[in-house]
């Protein structure tokens, strides 16, 4: 392929990229205030100057359009730290979404933000010392000795995101559901190999290609998460729960018994009305982490929704009717435990009602089975 044409393909590619990207920038703008969403769309910015600058880069390159070492080294700096913006910004997406500890304390934030300062500090001083990449006395455009370190320090933020993901996923510490956090897992892998593939092969434009795709996966899975899971406590929603139920009852098994339990906040309007919604807000986080933790041990499937207001659900799969009583007693005892921890101003409990599934239930007829069992379960307490 002639240098010219290989410089008309490798832009025809990055302007579908930058295209693609750029929708899904325009798509997000608005849509969610959720600091997770603000680094998204900061990471896709850093991507456009990333696909921007390699563009041009290889433009000058080939003269197709005009300029000189100095323009090239000048595009390949900025291609270089958008590259570490842009996974530093994926980094704390991933972060932000699990809200782990990390982005509970800024000086913790600032720590990680390190990597991006001292990648800063190598591009500026390549400038002077060319260890990175120089253009040599007749315009051709080298790597340095230490050219890796312009990879290792960026995918180190993706590589330190993915290992904390599977960390969560085997100790189960996550809010977010299982299966989610496995594609969080995955994303990276496809722009990871293709920046292996294009570190060794310099002219094969796979790169752009991989982080645009990647980025619409996770666009699309973000607005996955808006449809399915409640915003405030991080579970599914009832639109989930609908959805999970009528699945799991075609696809019962002859042995699986279906058992459902509806979970209602005792005296929540007390509580809101004596320390306010933020407080009432943060009663239902509470509950929502105890049902998260009581059904960590279960060893098969289970779905944990918010049903509305106050009340939430479990819906699992259960052997017999007393694994079903066992996590209820579980969920009260882990409840009780919590509001201990969070030292919360007011005492917080709940009223569990369960039901099995007969043969022609309906989640509704479900519900209401619970539901009764509940006002029992209230009465008693």
């Amino acid at each position: 392929m002639q240098p010219n044409e290989y410089a008309v393909l490798y832009l025809e590619i990055n302007i579908f990229s930058l295209i693609l990207i750029g929708i899904i920038l325009h798509k997000t703008t608005g849509l969610s205030k959720m600091v997770a969403q603000r680094n998204f769309a900061l990471s896709i910015i850093s991507e456009m100057v990333f696909f921007i600058s390699d563009t041009l880069t290889v433009l000058i390159a080939n003269g197709l359009i005009p300029g000189n070492g100095v323009a090239i080294i000048a595009f390949k700096t900025i291609y270089f730290f958008s590259t570490a913006t842009m996974c530093f910004f994926w980094f704390l997406y991933f972060e932000y979404l699990r809200e782990t500890s990390i982005v509970k304390k800024k000086r913790r934030i600032s720590f990680v933000s390190s990597v991006i300062w001292l990648m800063t500090l190598l591009l500026i001083g390549n400038l002077f010392g060319k260890y990175l990449f120089y253009i040599d006395e007749t315009g051709v455009y080298h790597r340095g000795p230490y050219f890796i370190l312009t990879y290792v320090l960026s995918y180190l933020y993706i590589i330190v995101a993915c290992t904390r993901i599977i960390i969560d996923i085997v100790r189960k510490n996550s809010k977010i559901d299982r299966d989610y956090l496995i594609l969080l897992a995955l994303f990276p892998i496809a722009p990871g190999l293709a920046g292996i593939i294009q570190f060794i092969y310099p002219k094969l434009p796979v790169v752009c290609v991989a982080m645009s795709l990647t980025t619409l996966m996770l666009y699309l899975n973000w607005i996955d998460q808006l449809i399915s899971v409640d915003p405030l406590t991080g579970l599914s929603n009832r639109k989930q729960l609908i959805h999970t139920f009528d699945q799991w009852k075609r696809n019962k098994g002859s042995t699986d018994r279906l058992f459902l339990l509806l979970v209602d906040a005792n005296r929540f309007k007390y509580i809101n009305d004596t320390y306010g919604h933020l407080e009432g807000d943060n009663a239902l986080k509470v509950i929502a982490k105890a049902l998260r933790l009581s059904c960590k041990s279960l060893s098969r499937r289970a779905i944990i929704a918010r049903y509305g207001g106050d009340e939430f659900v479990i819906l699992a799969t259960m052997d017999s009717p007393q694994d079903i009583e066992r996590l209820k007693t579980r969920t009260n005892n882990i409840l009780a435990r919590l509001v201990k921890e969070e030292e919360l101003a007011f005492d917080l409990t709940v009223s569990i009602g369960t039901a099995g599934l007969a043969e022609n239930d309906t989640l509704k007829d479900l519900i209401s089975k619970a539901d009764r069992a509940m006002y029992e379960d209230k009465k008693a307490n």
